[in-house]
């Protein structure tokens, strides 16, 4: 299996060194031979190989020069080709997009449909191509026959999809509640003992946790397009952004939260997607919970969700929701996926395309309506 990697940040990173220490695993359990032949980023250049790069001879290369072009490994490598030639040269079978998240969903969205289009797998954990494309790239992948892999999009390497479409398929899941965003968890933690939001801020992004602009978490943004995409995968409901009721916290302070706390309870952003009367109602709001709530007891970057199902109840799952290793391990089980017969990944995915309609906004008659149909 020939892979290229477009995008080297931090979790493009964690995702090598990842697939350099379990190769021979791959092989061994999984029967797969994974040779990444190219890896190109827009700020530390790119580098290929048709016979394969030296995973090790790379990140030395990229921990002494913080470049790609400081790599010569063997004769033959080729340097400068930009993100769609290395997608249209390498003569990759598989191409993992790791580029982070824009609102505009590019140029990830574009990566996602080039390498679909051309035949290639492609695995991402960048939520834009989602949020602005998910049934058009899930239909151009089941045409294609070939797998797209979405898992590290929602809760990074905690396999919150793959519990939904796998494990409690057919329990009837009706609603989602979740706490999905790490950074505000964590600053939310710190406030409620006592740090002001402006320090709980700076912490966060000293730790690495909240972007220099940390804009898309503090606003609710980066948690309302991982509702969109669980609305769109495991709820079959066409939820957009304008559909959602969104509620940062920078309007939060220690004392407000005090005086709305008691027995246990904690403040948590909740991102929702239930019920309500004939229809459903989608939301990302900071709520108090009480401490019997599942969700209230996870602290600091962890995440949990839960999904309420009509055979089991409510099902919950707890687990690391940010972080570059994290993620780059949900890039890597994608990569598993690849394994399965070819018939069982796209019929999944045949399937989710054509729950999902191309138009923006809820149907006529309200999302309701849409399920009885």
């Amino acid at each position: 299996m020939k892979l290229a990697l477009i995008g080297c940040g931090g979790v493009g990173q964690a995702f090598l060194e990842i697939l350099r220490g379990g190769r021979r695993e791959l092989q061994e359990r999984y029967g797969l031979d994974v040779t990444v032949v190219a890896v190109s980023d827009p700020v530390k250049g790119s580098v290929a190989h048709a016979d394969g790069l030296d995973l090790q001879a790379m990140q030395a290369a990229l921990a002494a020069e913080g470049t790609l072009a400081a790599y010569r490994g063997q004769a033959g490598v080729v340097h400068g080709w930009d993100s769609l030639s290395t997608i249209r040269e390498s003569g990759a079978e598989v191409v993992v997009e790791a580029t982070p998240t824009t609102a505009s969903g590019e140029p990830a969205t574009t990566h996602c449909r080039a390498a679909l289009s051309r035949g290639c797998h492609v695995i991402t954990s960048n939520k834009g191509p989602l949020v602005h494309a998910y049934t058009e790239l899930m239909e151009l992948a089941a045409a294609r026959g070939v797998h797209l892999g979405i898992e590290g999009t929602v809760m990074s390497g905690t396999p919150s999809l793959r519990l939904a479409r796998e494990a409690l398929a057919g329990a009837g899941i009706c609603g989602v509640r979740g706490v999905l965003n790490g950074t505000t968890n964590y600053m939310l933690t710190q406030m409620e003992a006592g740090q002001p939001y402006a320090e709980a801020l700076a912490e966060a992004q000293a730790a690495g946790y909240a972007e220099a602009d940390p804009t898309g978490d503090v606003e609710g943004f980066d948690a309302a397009y991982k509702l969109m995409i669980l609305s769109r995968h495991v709820l079959h409901m066409p939820v957009e952004l304008e559909d959602i009721a969104r509620e940062g916290i920078t309007h939060l302070t220690p004392a407000a939260m005090a005086a709305e706390r008691s027995g246990g309870a904690h403040w948590r952003l909740v991102a929702q997607l239930a019920r309500r009367g004939a229809g459903y109602v989608a939301s990302v709001r900071p709520e108090v919970l009480p401490a019997a709530d599942p969700l209230a007891a996870v602290g600091g970057v962890t995440n949990a969700i839960t999904y309420e199902t009509e055979l089991l109840g409510p099902v919950t799952l707890l687990g690391p929701g940010a972080g570059r290793r994290e993620t780059g391990y949900a890039l890597l089980r994608d990569v598993l996926d690849l394994a399965r017969p070819l018939g069982e990944r796209t019929a999944a995915r045949s399937a989710a395309a054509r729950a999902v309609p191309s138009g923006r906004g809820v149907p006529d008659g309200g999302w309701t309506a849409w399920r009885r149909r």
